[in-house]
């Protein structure tokens, strides 16, 4: 029987996948607050440990979109996710182990962190034909364990740090990084979401209606982009400011909430 708390899971991955469609990146950041504070979760661990599945599913899916469309670098791609997996499990060890509250008040910096990257990042040129080379093997597996540290210790998918990385490291064009970047989140995602499970740290039921959610909000999101795509800059822009908000209230719930 379908309840609210259901209802409230397929609405929140409405919203995530809307903004990862449209945007292409970034929704995944909003999905712990929404857990917990529109869904009713009371526990961020398990808030964390789910949203961690929802957005293994969700890359995945983009993932087969730009695949199809020949935007994904894999040798790039797999050198990056690789490394991103061990930082991964590191990360998601350490967070399993943080109070919930100071747990919660680290993603909420890093949620302004990332509508700030969100504000102020410039689009990058680079080099649709880029090969794979032991140099920018080296570089990628630096970035990539960094990158899942991150995403493993504040359950999030990191494609906001993947997208950068892989330009850094590979000095591959933007469309090309956002493609490749999705193994990597889907990789560290589902390296996380293993993590948590394996304490009894997810909610599986909430993730699948989640996981449904986002798929709808997905195609939504594409469909909009597309008619949308020459304000593309201010779509992100207003999603930067919603991010910095949330961000404050969910900082602030961290330090005078119950």
């Amino acid at each position: 029987m379908i309840d609210l708390t259901d209802i409230l899971s397929a609405v929140s991955g409405v919203v995530v996948g809307f903004v990862l469609g449209l945007l292409g990146g970034g929704g995944s950041i909003l999905a712990v607050p929404l857990l917990l504070y529109v869904v009713g979760l009371r526990d961020t661990h398990i808030a964390i440990g789910t949203s961690a599945v929802a957005v293994a599913a969700n890359a995945l899916i983009g993932l087969a979109g730009h695949a199809r469309a020949g935007n994904v670098k894999w040798p790039c791609a797999t050198v990056y996710a690789a490394s991103g997996v061990v930082g991964a499990w590191i990360g998601s060890t350490i967070g399993k182990s943080i109070d919930g509250k100071a747990l919660l008040g680290a993603f909420a910096i890093a949620m302004l962190a990332v509508g700030a990257n969100t504000l102020w990042r410039k689009r990058q040129e680079g080099n649709p034909d880029v090969h794979l080379s032991m140099a920018i093997a080296g570089r990628l597996a630096g970035f990539g364990l960094l990158t899942g540290l991150a995403a493993g210790f504040f359950g999030i998918g990191g494609g906001f740090l993947i997208v950068p990385g892989l330009l850094a490291g590979a000095g591959m064009a933007m469309l090309n990084a956002i493609g490749s970047s999705l193994l990597s989140v889907a990789a560290l995602g589902s390296t996380t979401a293993t993590n948590y499970a394996v304490s009894g740290l997810v909610d599986w039921r909430i993730a699948a209606f989640f996981i449904v959610g986002g798929v709808l909000g997905s195609f939504l999101g594409i469909v909009l982009g597309k008619r949308l795509a020459s304000r593309k800059g201010l779509l992100s822009a207003i999603f930067g400011w919603v991010v910095i908000v949330v961000g404050l209230y969910v900082l602030e719930q961290a330090i005078f909430g119950g």
